[in-house]
């Protein structure tokens, strides 16, 4: 069967879970330092005072992150090298029945596990640098804005803390410059390194068994950087740039047909194919043998637009559920739930008017641990 980053995509949730508890106790942590003697005269010497009682509560936050993420993360990895693996074994099966003997790449998983732990790992002291940093800050503006005549203490506590919570843990950028915080940094980082986990699985296959030639296969929500390769034969591996080739027909000894090549599998990744959350697959093809099918594609389904906008809105929908999490009176925490409910009405509203399922678990937050 032919392999596609998606795949993964329920052990990339698995591993992203561990860092949204890590987030969300993060903001409970800090909600629940700063009420503590609120409406004390010595409320802010008090809570400065409390810092090292924070700081630990916070290690402890990233030391329960770092136990429960390495081997999550092993684990995940090598899931997905063996789906990608197994989809190679059904799609060859007929070709090559001795395929499924290889031996599964342990090096490769390895290796993938380990750069993914470091990438995630970098991640672990920012949360305890901003976890304190936000609570200094908080303390600051509740301490000046009465002075200023400007609100209670109370409300500007809570209004600090709720851009906190709103926007978690940030700071984390990715090699494309983009801006991402701590869950949905973590989650793609894991994303991609399952993504490719499986298709190198599959080409470790796909090589094994003499295939050199793999299809790439119409999809929906396709994005701009995919879409040009799609329904293009790629290398496995080698040279890029597209030509004509003769290669050796895959089933008559001999002949020779000659196949037109838009690059190397390595050239289509670089450029944008197989992303964290591209919809496309890769298969086999055989010389002579495959021909390029018409598309199977429902025209009238989700843009890619479309299904950007669906991911918005999650995010939207879990970012007001954290600043419930964090609110330090009912009122605002009565408010944030109120946003909460809007946005997943304009989810019903799109999935009604796309077709795009819809995507609950996305919608959750994962309860502390």
């Amino acid at each position: 069967m032919p392999v596609s980053p998606d795949m993964a995509e329920d052990l990339a949730s698995a591993v992203a879970s561990l860092y949204e508890q890590a987030e969300l106790s993060l903001i409970e942590k800090v909600a629940s330092a700063l009420a503590e003697g609120l409406g004390s005269p010595r409320w802010a010497v008090l809570r400065i005072q409390s810092i090292g009682s924070l700081r630990t509560a916070i290690e402890d936050i990233i030391a329960a992150l770092q136990t429960a993420s390495v081997p999550a993360i092993h684990r995940a990895v090598a899931e997905a090298y063996n789906r990608g693996a197994q989809a190679a074994v059904v799609e060859l099966g007929a070709l090559a029945p001795t395929v499924a003997t290889i031996p599964a790449g342990t090096q490769a998983v390895d290796q993938l596990a380990a750069a993914l732990v470091q990438e995630t790992g970098a991640t672990h002291q920012r949360i305890l640098r901003q976890g304190l940093d936000v609570y200094r800050q908080v303390i600051a503006e509740a301490t000046s804005a009465p002075l200023l005549g400007a609100t209670t203490r109370r409300e500007a506590a809570g209004r600090a803390l709720a851009r906190f919570a709103g926007k978690g843990v940030t700071g984390f950028v990715d090699r494309a410059g983009r801006a991402w915080n701590l869950t949905s940094y973590a989650e793609m980082a894991t994303r991609s390194a399952l993504g490719r986990a499986a298709v190198d699985a599959h080409t470790d296959r796909m090589a094994a068994s003499g295939i050199d030639l793999v299809i790439v296969s119409d999809a929906p929500e396709k994005c701009a950087r995919c879409k040009p390769w799609e329904g293009k034969v790629l290398r496995r591996e080698g040279p890029s740039g597209a030509g004509i080739v003769e290669v050796e027909h895959a089933t008559e000894d001999g002949r020779m047909v000659r196949v037109r090549v838009a690059g190397s599998l390595l050239e289509a990744r670089a450029a944008g194919l197989l992303h964290p959350n591209c919809r496309h697959s890769v298969s086999s093809y055989l010389p002579g043998v495959t021909r390029a099918l018409p598309s199977k594609v429902d025209r009238t389904r989700a843009t890619y637009e479309q299904s950007q906008q669906q991911r918005y809105f999650e995010r939207q929908v879990r970012r007001w559920k954290r600043e419930a999490a964090g609110a330090m009176d009912e009122k605002k925490k009565a408010q944030a739930n109120a946003r909460v409910r809007a946005y997943q009405g304009r989810i019903r509203e799109l999935v009604a008017e796309s077709g795009l399922p819809r995507k609950s678990h996305r919608e959750q937050l994962t309860g502390p641990r």
